[in-house]
């Protein structure tokens, strides 16, 4: 099948603002207090760099149910039951990768998780905005705990909520893989794990799920899967490809 399985966003060549300055995060924590996130988690998003990023192609939504039926009834793997236009939820690192090598041999093309940077310079753009649509939270552009609907919402669902490129639900409704494992950003603070041994796959997700609060709505919040059951902590995933 062809090109039209993927509704696909060009991200042009450019850079990220990635990360926090580590002279806001006192700021940070304070601000996101009532969340009960510690301030050692926005550590890991210091320092602020300006990270080049070669122009790639994102999806406008996360990978549907609709679209891992497809896969999974090629590959023999079960189908989920859930509303065709929700996100597919619960999927690990490998099943996602491995989505994403049967959709390239279907449009021909080298399909894959998009990086940790390609995946912030698609929710920030060229600027420094704290979320994808801009500075201030506001509850109703993103499927987030606030919201109270405590399940998946239709991908799309919240298109004032979209990113300067026009990609859509990059906070809230599943928290999306990317290719990139964990690692401190180059000159972190010395406190800044090595790596995290408690998570239980060592690669980075980003945007935060249904269930999640609105920090991990932030461009900059790094995020991984710290519990085995990936369907209760709601992972997901889209695609990218490099042109």
């Amino acid at each position: 099948m062809r090109e039209q399985l993927v509704d696909w966003i060009d991200v042009p060549e450019g850079a990220v603002h990635r990360g926090t300055p580590l002279d806001r995060i006192d700021e940070v924590t304070h601000r996101y207090a009532d969340t009960g996130v510690p301030r050692a988690w926005f550590e890991k998003e210091t320092p602020r760099a300006r990270v080049p990023v070669a122009a790639f192609r994102i999806a406008r939504v996360p990978v549907t149910i609709g679209q891992w039926a497809r896969f999974a009834h090629a590959t023999g793997r079960d189908r989920p039951t859930e509303p065709s236009t929700h996100p597919v939820s619960g999927v690990s690192w490998g099943a996602a990768v491995a989505y994403c090598d049967w959709i390239s041999d279907d449009l021909g093309s080298d399909v894959r998780l998009p990086t940790e940077d390609e995946w912030e310079r698609a929710a920030r753009g060229d600027d420094e905005r704290e979320f994808p649509w801009g500075d201030e939270y506001r509850t109703g552009l993103a499927n987030l705990v606030d919201l109270g609907v405590g399940t998946t919402t239709p991908v799309g669902a919240f298109p004032d909520g979209a990113s300067p490129f026009g990609v859509l639900d990059m906070a809230g409704n599943v928290d999306e893989w990317t290719s990139t494992p964990y690692a401190p950003y180059p000159g972190a603070p010395s406190e800044v794990p090595l790596r995290e041994n408690w998570a239980f796959d060592p690669h980075i997700t980003r945007g935060g799920c249904f269930r999640h609060d609105r920090d991990l709505a932030r461009c900059a919040r790094r995020h991984g899967a710290y519990e085995a059951d990936l369907r209760a902590i709601g992972t997901g995933f889209r695609v990218a490809t490099s042109t």
